[in-house]
């Protein structure tokens, strides 16, 4: 299996921290997206839409998008479970970290660790901080009675949110008031097979 992804990207990071869970093996293809690696003719014939990550099976065949291709990683682990409603409570978590959590999050982090910070888009950057405090504020709700995020167990739902929010500082946003989501941090940490995003 190769992935192609960018090492500094969330989306991209997933993939790598549910493969070393699992004991996977893998080769990662690093692509940079500021240099538009993912704009050139063979990368676009993998996908269309230009963006990472992206598997390449054994078999040729292509997967995109990172919470489906996590579900495609960790079908028959223990990372997901086989029972019909805690399944669709992670595919929930994983819409809200695609919905509510990542495009804001993300998009702040981008915009200052990847952009710089420039000024044209310092008024969406506080924007992006606003809403990814509200998407915070539901996760910690959620951890305070919770230690993981479906069933009190470590799933993929935990993985998709991990790849942001444990960086979250890097767009400027603060964790110091979320003691439930920094315990969760630990406990994520701690998972067999952990490895961090710059590995």
């Amino acid at each position: 299996m190769k992935i192609y992804g960018d090492s500094k990207s969330g989306n991209c990071y997933k993939l790598k921290l549910v493969c070393t869970n699992l004991g996977l093996d893998y080769t990662w293809v690093e692509l940079d997206i500021l240099k538009k690696e993912t704009q050139t003719s063979d990368f676009l014939s993998k996908n269309p839409n230009g963006k990472i990550p992206i598997i390449e099976l054994s078999s040729g065949e292509v997967l995109t998008e990172s919470n489906a291709i996590l579900n495609y990683i960790a079908d028959n682990t223990a990372l997901l479970p086989s029972e019909p409603l805690n399944r669709a409570k992670v595919l929930q978590w994983q819409f809200f970290e695609q919905y509510s959590h990542e495009p804001n999050i993300a998009v702040a982090r981008f915009i200052e660790k990847y952009l710089g910070l420039p000024e044209e888009r310092r008024s969406e950057y506080k924007q992006k901080q606003i809403a990814g405090y509200k998407a915070l504020d539901i996760m910690e709700e959620h951890l305070s009675k919770n230690l993981f995020f479906v069933n009190n167990n470590y799933s993929i739902a935990d993985i998709s949110l991990y790849a942001y929010t444990h960086v979250a500082d890097e767009g400027g946003i603060d964790l110091s008031p979320y003691p439930h989501i920094q315990h969760w941090l630990q406990q994520v940490e701690q998972q067999p097979g952990y490895c961090s995003m710059y590995e």
